[in-house]
């Protein structure tokens, strides 16, 4: 892959290396220049969603309105958590002072952040120079270490959401798709990233150009920030009746306070026999099994997620006590809680703030 080549094409092998120490006498006056850090296991996904409209824009504009460089931790090629690798045009202090960097993590979000302490004060150096520092998916974690999400709206991917705010308590986490404040902004990742670029496009170049770019990736609404990650309860479990979704989404709201049939069913509008047979006809369980199932799931991705002792989980997602929890647990998933943290990678066990 060749980045740069996107942008403009070079007359000679070592054009990119000119780039990579900031100068670049080919790109056009107004020329924005992009750096992209990768770090190992970042999401591909969220990266192609992010350069691409860049690539687009240039295209239709017929100039280099963008053009950007890779760069990794070492210098050295990094492998997507696709398997893919990526070359990379240097270290990030070869990127020199771009208009704009994304950090782009994936997997371990934490770990590969905690593992690279220097990248803190390179990025709290690039900020304080002008340069619109933002995270992409788990790029997040390694802008809060930083210190530069301290008291501004942040973005991160809904699986992380539960261990980012756990321990950047500084941070104002959001649920939105993108954040964009005081020149830092934040994404959750995937698609997400292709509205935040198409944000960006909007906002230095006009709705229209930002419009031919969403069509030409067959992207017929730009999502706003606000937008929600998730699916709606409707959509993800394919309820068709109203007040059956209205019930599912009252039980996930209440994990730690599970509502009782009873209280579900007054509160959507029906009679807990009524509650009882659309849920047996549509989701095919009982109301009390399917609470009990969404319980169970954020236990489990607590326990994989964050570093909560076991009894602040069990209180977490409604449990009188752990040894209840455990008991549920043991009986969806085949083991313990307990089990369930021993058998993670050591590279998912969380350390300490």
């Amino acid at each position: 892959m060749n980045p740069a080549s996107s942008s403009q094409p070079t007359r000679r092998q070592g054009a990119a290396q000119r780039r990579c120490a900031g100068a670049s006498p080919e790109a056009a006056a107004g020329t924005r220049r992009l750096g992209f850090l990768l770090l190992p296991q970042f999401s591909m996904m969220a990266f192609s969603a992010a350069i691409e409209p860049l690539r687009a824009a240039n295209r239709l504009r017929g100039k280099p309105l963008y053009e950007w460089n890779l760069a990794s931790v070492d210098g050295s090629a990094v492998v997507a958590s696709n398997g893919i690798s990526i070359a990379v045009q240097g270290a990030l202090g070869a990127l020199g002072r771009p208009d704009m960097l994304l950090v782009c993590v994936g997997l371990d979000a934490l770990q590969l952040t905690l593992a690279h302490p220097r990248l803190k004060g390179q990025l709290r150096q690039l900020a304080a120079h002008g340069c619109q520092v933002g995270g992409v998916s788990g790029g997040s974690f390694l802008l809060a270490e930083a210190g530069l999400l301290d008291g501004r709206r942040c973005s991160v991917h809904w699986e992380y959401a539960e261990l980012f705010a756990q321990r950047y308590a500084r941070a104002r986490l959001v649920p939105d798709l993108f954040v964009v404040d005081d020149g830092v902004f934040t994404c959750s990742g995937g698609t997400a990233a292709l509205d935040l670029m198409l944000h960006f496009i909007r906002e230095h170049h006009g709705g229209e150009l930002a419009n031919a770019v969403a069509e030409q990736f067959i992207h017929p609404r730009i999502r706003e920030q606000s937008d929600d990650q998730r699916m709606d309860s409707g959509l993800r479990y394919r309820i068709t009746h109203p007040r059956l979704a209205d019930a599912v989404r009252l039980m996930e709201s209440a994990l730690g306070k599970p509502l009782g049939l009873a209280g579900i069913a007054d509160r959507v509008g029906l009679s807990p026999r009524q509650i009882e047979r659309l849920f047996a006809q549509q989701l095919g369980t009982t109301p009390g099994q399917f609470h009990l199932g969404l319980r169970l799931a954020r236990g489990r991705h607590l326990l994989r997620e964050t570093a909560a002792p076991v009894r602040a989980i069990a209180e977490d997602c409604g449990f009188d006590s752990a040894s209840h929890f455990s008991q549920a647990y043991k009986r969806l998933h085949g083991c313990r809680p307990s089990d369930e943290r021993r058998r993670l990678r050591p590279t998912m066990r969380i350390p300490a703030p």
